[in-house]
């Protein structure tokens, strides 16, 4: 039975796309209940509106701070259109810990850097002050410190000799093929959580 996932955007939702395209293969463990966003004006919304894809949003700012609150509205929504996944995919608000707690296992995130390293914003401009040689994204199970969680899968790249976009541009193009197999994987079992550690080694993909 293929899961029903809410994608979580913010802005453009490029992840997004990648996965709703991925989606639409019925053979894909998962379909795309929902994309939902905190911002209404997201173009993300009327991207996935466009394609016929349910969509709904929550204001984050008439909360004022009041995250529970936010998060309880969040719940409502996806209650309501029977999702039993999420997907972050650009979704630029912390969530709380009883949020993801709720979620545990359930919740998967897409983050601009090979992790553990370079968490937090701005990674493609503090990978390049840094000097490293190697640069990528992972695909994560999220928990309740920022940018954690176990690894399912990670994309590489050789830093050239190229600016914060250049390079930004070509992790993104890693991130589209990334989020949608790692994903896939996790769901039909091809990696399994035993504790805290993913078994067999998670997928890895080098651009």
């Amino acid at each position: 039975m293929r899961r029903r996932a809410a994608i979580f955007i913010s802005g453009r939702g490029t992840n997004m796309t990648a996965l709703l395209a991925a989606m639409k293969d019925p053979a894909y463990p998962a379909e795309a209940a929902l994309v939902f966003s905190n911002n209404p004006d997201a173009p993300g919304l009327q991207t996935a509106a466009n394609q016929g894809i349910t969509t709904a949003h929550v204001d984050h700012r008439p909360f004022k701070g009041d995250r529970s609150a936010f998060e309880a509205e969040i719940n409502k929504v996806l209650a309501a259109h029977s999702v039993d996944l999420i997907c972050l995919a650009g979704f630029l608000r912390i969530l709380t810990g009883p949020f993801v707690e709720g979620w545990k296992d359930r919740m998967v995130n897409i983050h601009p850097s090979l992790l553990p390293s370079f968490k937090g914003l701005h990674t493609h401009r503090r990978v390049l002050d840094a000097g490293v040689a190697f640069h990528g994204c992972t695909v994560h199970l999220v928990r309740a410190e920022m940018d954690d969680g176990p690894i399912l899968g990670q994309a590489m790249l050789t830093v050239a000799d190229e600016d914060e976009d250049t390079l930004g541009s070509r992790v993104l193009s890693l991130e589209h093929q990334l989020y949608p197999a790692a994903l896939a994987a996790y769901l039909q079992g091809d990696i399994t959580l035993v504790g805290e550690t993913l078994s067999p080694t998670p997928l890895s993909i080098r651009g």
